[in-house]
């Protein structure tokens, strides 16, 4: 707990936090506004304090989020962090966005229980630049308010650095990591890479001299660990936010790609509104409390505030006039029953008798062969009004010209020989 006590102020009751600036109601206001919706705020009264401080030297805060580019895409899961940090841009606060293209290669142990696989740097580099971009849709883009760095620029360090780095930490401190103690107490490896994890997260922290960072609750150890690391270095300690993980479309499991249960921030219109509809409705009021910051509206009926949520969604993320036409469109397939007035061709090639179904859906819509073939088993997949069969995965290449093949609910293309 923070050391402070009452003094005087013209504001109103107010607090001496220990960075020294005095702490106004106003700031408690702002530090509650800020910390909404947040699973843990610490240390307690921290955030305060900060603001505190800030305001004494005449400057913003310098609020840090890490994200390793792992993976191509960020869904819903990760607005939920980058809509809070919006929320600090908006009180006039700098956003301070790490690219973790060297973090990437060590790979985040959080909630793992073996060794991630390693990227390529080639990969990296391809996701690095997809999750910056993405990352905008969100955040403001105004260089006054928003930093975006690659630790990169300084984990590639010399031994004597990260020598240095690594004696401010010991190995009872990381075993005390849950899914370390974990891994250690079932006799499961645990990589030396694994290990240094937390502590070049927090040397991000002392890189860019971060005031506040955040993550998700999943992150709260290297959070905190990230605390003694700027001590270790002679700097303030950080505040930490960590946010709720939001609930994939199967409404148990956390949001995620790999298993297929996500949003993606890039989606087209017409399919985040179509993936929004799926979701349970007991899991509706986390997503209008994380992604909108209200609660459904009134007295509506599940179906009726799922279709708003659907549609704030998509006009957030893209448009309000893109939200309205998404909507037609699903009405139009889905509850009129009718194809897609628009229809993008897909080509083929004619000239090799056989088509492999798989290999087209895979290049239509970014799935694996494996994934097409299990949609195709499963009775998912649809030529014209006809479902194919498990196994029918080869048809004949004079068959399919003007035909409309039909993906899940939502993906459509029309074939085209070429």
């Amino acid at each position: 707990m923070p050391n402070t006590h009452p003094v005087a102020s013209e504001d109103g009751p107010s607090l001496a936090g220990e960075e020294g600036g005095e702490i106004s109601s106003a700031q408690l206001d702002a530090a509650a506004r800020l910390g909404a919706n947040a699973v843990d705020s610490l240390p307690s009264g921290a955030l305060a304090e900060k603001l505190a401080s800030a305001a004494a030297r005449g400057r913003q805060l310098r609020v840090k989020l890490g994200i390793d580019p792992t993976a191509p895409d960020i869904h819903l899961g990760h607005a939920v962090v980058l809509r809070k940090l919006r929320e600090f841009q908006d009180a006039g606060h700098l956003v301070v966005l790490i690219i973790g293209d060297y973090t990437a290669r060590v790979g985040d142990p959080s909630g793992r229980s073996t060794l991630r696989p390693m990227l390529s740097e080639a990969e990296i580099e391809a996701n690095a630049a997809t999750f910056q971009a993405q990352a905008l849709k969100i955040l403001d883009g105004g260089s006054e308010r928003l930093e975006v760095r690659r630790n990169g620029e300084w984990l590639d360090m010399p031994m004597a650095d990260l020598l240095a780095l690594v004696r401010t930490t010991t190995v009872a401190q990381i075993l005390e990591r849950e899914d370390f103690a974990k891994r250690w107490s079932a006799s499961e490896p645990i990589s030396m890479l694994e290990l240094l994890y937390p502590l070049l997260q927090g040397y991000d922290s002392v890189a860019v001299r971060a005031d506040v960072e955040l993550g998700g609750t999943d992150q709260k150890f290297n959070l905190l660990l990230g605390r003694d690391v700027q001590r270790a270095y002679g700097q303030p300690e950080q505040a930490i936010l960590t946010m709720p993980i939001l609930v994939g479309t199967d409404g148990i499991k956390k949001m995620s790609k790999s298993l297929g249960n996500h949003i993606g921030v890039s989606d087209s219109p017409e399919e985040m509104y179509g993936r929004t509809l799926s979701i349970p409705d007991e899991a509706m009021g986390e997503y209008y409390r994380l992604l909108l910051g209200r609660a459904p509206e009134g007295e509506q009926a599940p179906r009726e505030s799922k279709r708003a949520l659907a549609r704030a969604l998509v006009g957030w993320l893209h448009s309000p006039e893109e939200a309205l036409e998404a909507e037609r469109r699903f009405d139009r397939v889905f509850v009129e029953g009718a194809a897609p007035v628009e229809i993008q061709d897909l080509g083929f090639a004619a000239g090799n008798g056989a088509v492999h179904i798989p290999e087209l859906i895979a290049a239509a819509f970014e799935l694996s062969r494996s994934e097409a073939r299990r949609l195709i088993d499963h009775g998912g997949v649809w030529l014209d009004e006809r479902a194919l069969g498990a196994g029918e995965y080869d048809l004949p290449a004079d068959q399919l010209e003007g035909v409309v093949l039909r993906v899940g609910k939502r993906r459509f293309r029309r074939l085209r020989a070429v």
